[in-house]
């Protein structure tokens, strides 16, 4: 099993910054994949930035340039440094993380952080 708990969300003025933080425990070892996503009400929920055990990255349009997901594997936290923000950046992020076990995938989500942009 795996638990993730975000943390760092907030209210701030279009232009300013964030940094997201997802803390990994449990069999942290068994994890290839971590990403964010985000949801606004009523819509499903979309990927924002993942990082996999190679440390590749990949972004959503809307925020390359202005994103940056990176992982601290000591510390079993995975980070989204958000700049430049914008009001249409306002919403629920979560924390996602993709396990292999030897029994197969299974996917895990945290409980969500409010990001909240004001213009």
């Amino acid at each position: 099993q795996v638990q993730l708990v975000e943390s760092g969300g907030g209210l701030v003025q279009a232009g300013g910054s964030l940094r997201l933080s997802c803390v990994a425990s449990g069999s942290t070892f068994s994890i290839n994949t971590i990403a964010w996503y985000r949801q606004d009400p009523g819509k499903q929920r979309d990927v924002v930035a993942q990082i996999d055990s190679d440390g590749i990255t990949s972004y959503a349009d809307s925020v390359k340039g202005r994103f940056t997901i990176s992982r601290d594997n000591a510390k079993s936290t995975v980070y989204l440094q958000m700049n430049n923000l914008k009001a249409e950046d306002t919403s629920v992020y979560y924390c996602y993380a993709r396990a292999r076990f030897s029994w197969g995938n299974r996917a895990y989500w945290g409980q969500g952080t409010q990001v909240t942009v004001s213009s």
